[in-house]
C-alpha cells in the first residue's frame, strides 16, 4: 500500500471513530481520536502527503479571492449585542502637524505626511473561521475541554482559534443555486444531503477524506445590502451536516453568517449544527466565504489555501483564503 493509500485509510478510520463517538453520545462531546490534547480536530488530517498532492495539480488561472472587503456598515451580529466593524483614524497629515505626535515639528510634519488608523470588531466578523472552542455543549466544547478548567479571563487555553495551523487542501464548491437554474435559494432555505450530493453529481465530483467543502447558496450577491444579506438567510439543516461529517469533510464552509438554516430542528438547541460540527464532530466552519467568482467561471474543484489570525484565546478569527483552480 502507498504512503497516499495508507495515510487516507488511516484518516477515515480515525473518522469513523469521531463519527461513532458523535452518534453514540449525541448529547455530549465528541472526543478526539488524535488524543486528549488535540485541539484542532480534523484539521489533523491534512499531512504533508496531502497538502503535496494537491499543489502537486494547481493548473493555469486563479487566484481566486475568497474573502469579503471590512466596511462600516458591513454585515454583522451587532443585533445579537455584538460589536460591529469600526475603523477610524488615529494620524492624519493635517493632524499631526497641530498635535505633533512624535515632537518632530510643523514644519517636518507639513512635509512627512503621517496617516494611521485602527479598527475592531466581533471575532466573527467578515470572512472568518469558527474554531473548535465557539460552541459546546453543557460548559464543554470539542475534546471535553471544558468552560471551568480551561476559560480564563484571557480566553480559552485550548481549541482557541490560536491553535489552529494554515490550512492547505483540496476544496469543493458545491453551487446549489446552478443545480436549480436560479441566482440564489429562496430566504429560509435547509440545505439537505440530498441536495449537495445532486450539485457534487452534477459537478462530477465526490467528497474525500480532508476537503474543505464550501456551499453556495447565492447569499453573497446580497453582501453589500447589510439588512437584506442577514434576513432570513439559507443555510445547512442537521441532514446535510451530518452527511459532510459522514464523507469525511475537514472544514464546512458557506457564503452567509449564520452557516446553518433557522429555526432550529433540534428542541433545546437553538444552534445544533455548529454544536454537532464543532463540539461533537471536530470540524471547523467557514462563513462569509465569497464563492461568486469561482461559479461564475465553473470552478469547482481547487486547492484551498487559508491562514487565520493567530488569535491567542479567541473562538474566531479572520481569514483570507485563495483557491487556485487544478487539473487532473
Amino acid at each position: 500500500m502507498s504512503r497516499s493509500l495508507l495515510s487516507l485509510s488511516l484518516a477515515a478510520s480515525a473518522l469513523l471513530g469521531v463519527l461513532a463517538i458523535s452518534t453514540a453520545y449525541a448529547q455530549d462531546v465528541g472526543r478526539s481520536p488524535w488524543g486528549p490534547q488535540d485541539e484542532i480536530g480534523r484539521l489533523n488530517l491534512m499531512t504533508a502527503s496531502s497538502q503535496a498532492d494537491i499543489l502537486s495539480r494547481i493548473a493555469p488561472g486563479g487566484p481566486y479571492d475568497l474573502s469579503v472587503e471590512y466596511f462600516i456598515g458591513m454585515p454583522s451580529w451587532q443585533a445579537a449585542g455584538d460589536p460591529h466593524y469600526r475603523m477610524w483614524m488615529t494620524h492624519t497629515p493635517r493632524g499631526t502637524r497641530i498635535d505633533d505626535p512624535v515632537g518632530v515639528g510643523r514644519e517636518v510634519n507639513a512635509h512627512v505626511s503621517y496617516s494611521g488608523s485602527a479598527f475592531s470588531m466581533y471575532a466573527h466578523t467578515g470572512t472568518h473561521i469558527d474554531a473548535l472552542s465557539h460552541f459546546g455543549l453543557d460548559g464543554r466544547i470539542w475534546n471535553g475541554f471544558s468552560a471551568d478548567a480551561h476559560l480564563g479571563d484571557r480566553g480559552w487555553q485550548h481549541a482557541d482559534a490560536g491553535a489552529l495551523p494554515p490550512i492547505i487542501a483540496r476544496g469543493l464548491l458545491v453551487d446549489l443555486p446552478a443545480l436549480f437554474g436560479i441566482d440564489m435559494l429562496e430566504p429560509g432555505y435547509r440545505v439537505s444531503a440530498e441536495d449537495i450530493d445532486a450539485a457534487l453529481a452534477r459537478q462530477g465530483l465526490a467528497i474525500e477524506p480532508g476537503d474543505v467543502v464550501l456551499i453556495r447558496t447565492g447569499r453573497m450577491q446580497l453582501y453589500h445590502q447589510a439588512d437584506a444579506y442577514m434576513d432570513n438567510a439559507p443555510g445547512l439543516g442537521m441532514e446535510a451536516a451530518r452527511h459532510l461529517a459522514e464523507a469525511g469533510a475537514m472544514i464546512v464552509g458557506a457564503d452567509n453568517l449564520s452557516f446553518e438554516a433557522f429555526p432550529s430542528e433540534v428542541d433545546g438547541n437553538y444552534v445544533p449544527v455548529h454544536t454537532f460540527l464543532l463540539a461533537q464532530s471536530g470540524i471547523p466552519i467557514l462563513e462569509l466565504v465569497d464563492l461568486e467568482a469561482l461559479a461564475r467561471d465553473g470552478v469547482h474543484e481547487f486547492a484551498f489555501i487559508a491562514a487565520s489570525l493567530r488569535l491567542r484565546g479567541a473562538d474566531a478569527a479572520p481569514l483570507r483564503p485563495i483557491a487556485l483552480p487544478v487539473g487532473d
